[in-house]
Parts: C-alpha cells; structure tokens; sequence
C-alpha cells in the first residue's frame, strides 16, 4: 500500500469515530437573517437560541407551526416555542435553557470496508444569561470516547462577554475562534482541514465590533483547550480575525484569517480566506467560500474550496448541494466531495437531516461514501 493509500484508509477511519453535530445554518440567509446573532446568544453561530430565534422556528421555519404572532422580544416566549414547550412559564425570569438531543444513524463504505453505527450524536443542556450588556454561557454533556461505548461530561462552550452601546465587545473563555462560513457539518473542509473541527475550541479572548453593516471579531488565545487540559504537546499561540460587511440583507462578503504558532508537536501554520453568501431568490441561498492554508512542515499550501447550496423545497423543507474540494501536499492526498442532502423541520423542535457525501481521494481507485440520518429534538 502506498503512503497516500495508508492515508486515504485512515481518514476513512477516523471518519467512523466523528459525530455531525448541526449548528448554525447559512441557509437562512434566504429568510434575510445575515447575522448569526439574530437568532443565536454567540455572534459566531450555533448553541442555544434566543427568544427571538425560538419563536422564528415556528413563525419562519416549521412546516406545520404557522402563527401570525411577532417574534417574541428577549425572555418573553412562550408555547411551544418555549424551553420544554413553557411547562415552567415565567419562573426562569432571565435565565435561558435548552436541551438538545440527535440521536443518529451513520453507514460508511470505502473499497471492502463498511461499518454502520447508530450514535447518540449530542445530549446537551445549554444554559444563557443576558442583561444590561452582558451575556454568560455554558454548555454541558456527553462526549463519547472514541474506539468504545463509554463516555463523560463534558463542557464544549463556557464564556461571558459585554457589548457597549457603541458596538465594541469582549468575550472571554472556551469558544470555537471564529473564521470564515460556520456551516453546520464540522466535516466540512472549511471547517475540519482548517482546524475548526467540533472540539477545536480556544480558551482565550475576543474583541468585536459591530454595525449595521459590518462585524468585525478578532481572537487570541493560548492554545486549544483540549491541549491545555490535556497538556499534549501541542499547546500553541492561536489567533483568527473576520470582517463580514452586508450589502443588503441577502449579499454578504467574508474576509477571515489565522495563524497558529509552531508547538512541540505540530509546526506553524495559518490560513486567509474569503467567502461570500447571496440569496437571489426568496427560497435560495447560495454560500461560496475559498481558502489558502499554510503550513510550515514541508507540506507547502492547499486550497480549500466548499459551496454550500441551500432551496427551499416547500416551507420547512430544504434541499442541499455541497461540492467541496481541498488540493493535495505532499504529505496529505486531495480530496473532492459531492455531497447532497436534505433538512426537514416539521414542528418547532423537530429537525430531520439527511445527508450522502462521496469523497474521492487522490491516488484512490475508491472513494468514501458516508451516508447519515439524524433526528434532532431541540426543547
């Protein structure tokens, strides 16, 4: 076997041991939503939902949810929208919960070899608190151990930060750096290849600044958390900027950039990248992003490529196409992706997701073919 066959077989391995956790969806730039914090607590995307993104999932996205009501404002929703369809009301005041659940379905092929599982992908509690300026919040549940059935609880997200009326922001604690288009599959090769996988995130520091036209975040940090906890070597200085400018509320344009210093382990590197987003008709959002990514071990640079297209079917039924590409090293095959799927959110908090990638490795004769079913339940 060659050492570009070795490592086609392991990347189709370790495929097998990673979750799809979904978080933000781009898609929703069709909706005019070109803001991740329109709906979210973190500006950069995913986790818990605000009151105003929990009454949108039924007024906007759920197939069978219609309700002529406005959008809750912060702390206000109710119903079925609510956290545990409003069984406690009113008592949290303040406090926001969410309990998420994506119970999964995974089948692989790749030449001889196949596998199926059926993970419980995520089982998180979320927790916010938003007031005068400030947002504190935390996340806890189960991260499974790769190679058995065992697992722990485990925090992926705790931070707090402060925004002023003039837009400058500082957040402070375990969070995923932002960079680029945060799709929701951490597979994506804007996202894995450029080390902004699920468990990627930095202890460390943001600064931001946003307007009605622009959001400007930079980062800086002391390493990946999992590095510092698990003190593996690989503990290096970390820092990412994006700059996002809205031409309207359906044309978006990105500018990222990172570098991540040398450590005992893994040599520097970087990347800088552009992306832009374009809703040209009422049901369809078109994502299209372009990396450079540098690497300073004798592999040279590759280019990523990821296109993320998103149709509105019928409401609350979305059809994906996702072709993406990464060039090869001379350490690392190239890989080309087609990917298709489709996202179904029938009520407020039921989301089904289908999702089929092949991915043709250089120097392969075969490809990997991934298939995954997931059911999401968001109370």
């Amino acid at each position: 076997m060659t050492i570009r066959r070795a490592v086609a077989a392991a990347f189709a391995i370790l495929a097998i041991s990673t979750a799809l956790p979904a978080d933000a969806e781009p898609m929703f730039l069709s909706k005019q939503y070109n803001r991740c914090s329109s709906c979210h607590y973190s500006a950069s995307g995913g986790g818990l939902l605000t009151s105003y993104g929990r009454s949108l999932s039924g007024q906007e996205l759920s197939t069978f949810k219609r309700t002529s009501a406005p959008p809750a404002p912060e702390g206000e929703v109710s119903g079925e929208e609510a956290f545990l369809y409003g069984l406690l009301g009113d008592t949290l005041g303040p406090v926001a919960l969410g309990i998420s659940l994506r119970p999964s379905y995974i089948h692989y092929e790749f030449g001889t070899f196949s596998d199926s599982r059926n993970p419980l992908m995520n089982a998180d509690v979320a927790v916010a608190y938003r007031g005068h300026g400030w947002t504190g919040y935390g996340e806890v549940g189960r991260k499974p151990d790769i190679g058995t059935e065992d697992s722990k609880a485990y925090s992926r997200e705790h931070w707090v930060s402060f925004t002023a009326g003039n837009g400058l922001g500082v957040k402070g604690g375990r969070f995923l750096p932002t960079y680029g288009v945060h799709v929701a599959d951490h597979t994506s090769f804007n996202r894995s290849n450029l080390g902004f996988d699920k468990y990627d995130q930095v202890y460390g520091v943001e600064v931001s600044y946003t307007s009605d036209r622009s959001l400007t975040q930079v980062s800086v940090s002391p390493g990946r958390a999992e590095s510092i906890i698990d003190d593996d070597g690989a503990t290096a200085f970390n820092t990412t900027g994006r700059v996002q400018f809205d031409f309207g509320p359906k044309v978006v344009v990105v500018g990222s950039g990172f570098y991540r210093a040398e450590s005992d382990v893994e040599a520097q590197s970087g990347a800088v990248g552009g992306a832009l987003g374009l809703a040209p008709l009422r049901r369809l959002t078109i994502w299209t992003e372009g990396d450079a990514h540098m690497q300073d071990d004798g592999a040279g640079t590759s280019f990523v490529f990821v296109n993320e297209t998103s149709w509105e079917v019928v409401r609350g039924v979305w059809a994906k196409f996702t072709p993406q590409g990464r060039t090869g090293t001379d350490l690392v095959p190239g890989v080309f992706r087609w990917g298709v799927g489709a996202s179904l959110f029938p009520r407020t908090h039921w989301n089904f997701t289908f999702n089929f990638y092949r991915d043709s490795i250089e120097d392969t004769d075969d490809a990997l073919k991934t298939f995954l079913a997931q059911l999401h339940i968001y109370l």
